[in-house]
């Protein structure tokens, strides 16, 4: 796939804001996009529509060939993060074929990726949120699992409660399989990023 340089990407961490919710398993979108801001060396700012924190770069070594890419952290909650979303798209004009969000998937076991385009929402607040603002289902998602709650734990109770110290030590490694995997989506397509991260 040849790269469109002049092309822009937006990639969406989702999570919900404030230090309550940092170590949340709920909140592994976030802890993908600061890994990918740390790659571009840039932090995160205020974002004039005043509803987001964003980076602009590239995620290729500088003078390589790669498309813009403007990373998000919405500063609503997880039910609410598709106006944001929505208002950037606009914003930076890009379609939702070129919208990434990131997020926990409960139906995926810890530790494992799949990267897709399009499908429904499975119950996550933020991808709902989000396809109702863009008014489609049909942008890509990165897929991070987290496995179903143990035992009789509520779902909701289960994503908005950290990682195990198990987990914390692998986690590391989650983040930055994923962060790869964004890398790999927007230079070299979905196909490609399929084969090498669908595990």
């Amino acid at each position: 796939m040849s790269t469109d340089t002049d092309a822009v990407w937006l990639v969406v961490g989702l999570g919900n804001p404030g230090p309550s919710y940092a170590g949340n398993r709920h909140n592994i979108g976030y802890l993908v996009v600061d890994e990918l801001a740390s790659r571009m060396g840039g932090p995160f700012r205020a974002h004039k529509t005043g509803r987001a924190d964003v980076v602009e770069g590239r995620l290729a070594p500088p003078g390589a060939p790669a498309p813009r890419v403007v990373l998000a952290k919405p500063r609503s909650y997880m039910n609410e993060l598709g106006g944001p979303v929505k208002a950037l798209a606009t914003f930076y004009k890009v379609p939702p074929a070129r919208v990434v969000a990131i997020h926990d998937e409960l139906d995926i076991a810890f530790g494992t990726l799949r990267v897709k385009l399009g499908g429904g929402d499975n119950g996550h607040n933020g991808l709902k949120s989000m396809r109702s603002s863009l008014g489609t289902g049909d942008f890509h998602r990165v897929r991070a699992g987290i496995g179903r709650p143990p035992g009789r734990q509520e779902v909701a109770d289960f994503v908005l409660s950290d990682y195990s110290r198990t987990e914390r030590k692998e986690l590391p490694f989650q983040v930055d399989s994923a962060a790869d995997a964004v890398a790999c989506l927007v230079e070299q397509g979905l196909e490609r990023t399929q084969q090498q991260f669908n595990s």
